[in-house]
């Protein structure tokens, strides 16, 4: 399989960093094509701890890493990021492109959404990263951003950085916000020129020539389908097109170019923050506190905390749909040792009637009631399986559950953090 797209079934944080850095053992190339450093993926390679916000995790497997122009990028961040691995011991000279139509987050941008923030209805709140990307995508579309390619051109950066960055004062300072240092951001923007330049390309034609070329791609969702934009929990959403259906805006490849689509999903779900955004089949009990006591549910980029609940088998269909997965990934099945019974949402009541699809009206989905199918529990460790024979009957029995209420197989499973720790039921 060519190209192959991995991208989240949920909320976020399902561990879609493990199952891109255990599939890119054979990838030429991986490729992040949406969202920004608001995303946090986590690797563990042995003893050593990866924590990537930018840089495709596929790149320490030796793929060629490809940020590409759906990402927005924030600089200083990917400049900690190359520092970071390079003084990990992995080398990645000559081994990261950048896209020269990638969008740039500039020093207001950050600022910007935490005001933001702040103004907003404590009753209709999406409290974000505070890292700038949606103000960043959000002037994209207003035909106010920067791109690489223009960041680069010293003749278009004397024309525009100054009058964006005296722009985006002005903003904050109608938000009560304290303005930026504007001679500060100019000197740091031309830092960033002079190492940027070596990694940017036009990252369409180096897709388009390796696809032709019949090179292995990996694709890399960063947050996850029911964050996405359109067909997400909206208002309590990213900024981008987070499943499949944003390849084709963020790489240039066509989405017939793709031969495979993979979710990832946690066996359990989670979603990050304490109230913001619904979650059906949230357990606020015992259950739900031991998932993320032993599952470390806590966000890699914000340190916030993650509530917890069971696998939502509605929410799962509805985004397999969509985005026309092939597989799934299911990861953290190791987290439900010891909790019996396993329990997944197959339907929602609301208003006392029987719900089987995912709703759009939000406070429709606030209301929703899950309706549970149970499943025996196992207590046996996982860790060490390797194969399916070697998971316990009642883990393969929970398994086969969730493909059977999907309606989608499930190709590879998680026991555990490290790159090895996985379990392959399939071709994936």
């Amino acid at each position: 399989m060519p190209v192959t797209c991995v991208f989240g079934a949920q909320w976020g944080d399902e561990g879609k960093g493990k199952i891109v850095d255990y599939l890119a053992d054979r990838a030429d190339f991986a490729v992040r094509y949406q969202g920004g450093s608001n995303a946090g993926h986590t690797i563990y390679v042995g003893e050593t701890r990866f924590a990537l916000r930018l840089t495709p995790s596929g790149l320490l497997q030796g793929a060629t890493g490809v940020i590409a122009n759906g990402v927005v990028l924030d600089a200083n961040v990917l400049r900690d990021e190359i520092k970071m691995l390079t003084e990990q011991g992995v080398d990645i000279e000559g081994r990261l492109r950048v896209s020269d139509r990638a969008h740039v987050v500039l020093p207001f941008h950050g600022p910007m959404d935490r005001a933001l923030d702040a103004s907003r209805s404590a009753d209709w709140v999406n409290n974000t990263t505070g890292r700038g990307i949606s103000t960043c995508i959000g002037d994209k579309h207003r035909y106010e951003g920067l791109r690489v390619a223009d960041l680069l051109s010293e003749r278009v950066r004397a024309k525009r950085l100054r009058y964006l960055l005296e722009r985006g004062n002005q903003q904050l300072q109608g938000l009560g916000a304290d303005p930026i240092d504007i001679d500060q951001s100019l000197a740091e923007a031309e830092e960033w020129v002079r190492w940027l330049k070596p990694l940017a390309c036009d990252t369409t034609m180096l897709l388009h020539d390796a696809w032709r070329a019949g090179k292995e791609i990996l694709l890399e969702g960063a947050q996850a389908a029911l964050l996405d934009v359109d067909f997400g929990t909206y208002p309590f959403v990213s900024a981008s097109s987070t499943g499949a259906n944003g390849i084709a805006s963020g790489t240039g490849l066509p989405f017939r170019a793709v031969d495979k689509v993979i979710t990832v999903a946690k066996a359990y779900i989670t979603r990050v923050g304490s109230e913001a955004g619904p979650f059906p089949t949230r357990a606020d009990d015992e259950f739900g506190r031991q998932m993320q006591r032993v599952g470390k549910e806590f966000g890699t980029v914000t340190g916030r905390e993650r509530r917890c609940g069971w696998f939502d088998a509605v929410a799962a269909r509805y985004v397999c749909r969509l985005n026309g997965v092939d597989t799934m990934a299911l990861t953290k099945i190791d987290v439900l040792r010891g909790i019996d019974p396993l329990r997944i949402c197959v339907a929602y009541d609301i208003d006392g009637q029987r719900i089987e699809h995912f709703p759009a009206d939000l406070d429709a989905l606030q209301r929703a009631k899950p309706i549970y199918r149970d499943v025996a529990g196992f207590s046996e460790e996982l860790s060490a399986a390797r194969r399916r024979e070697d998971l316990p009957e009642r883990a393969r029995a929970y398994v086969a559950a969730i493909e059977e209420e999907v309606g989608v197989p499930v190709s590879l499973v998680s026991v555990g953090p490290e790159r090895t720790e996985t379990v392959s039921l399939g071709a994936a």
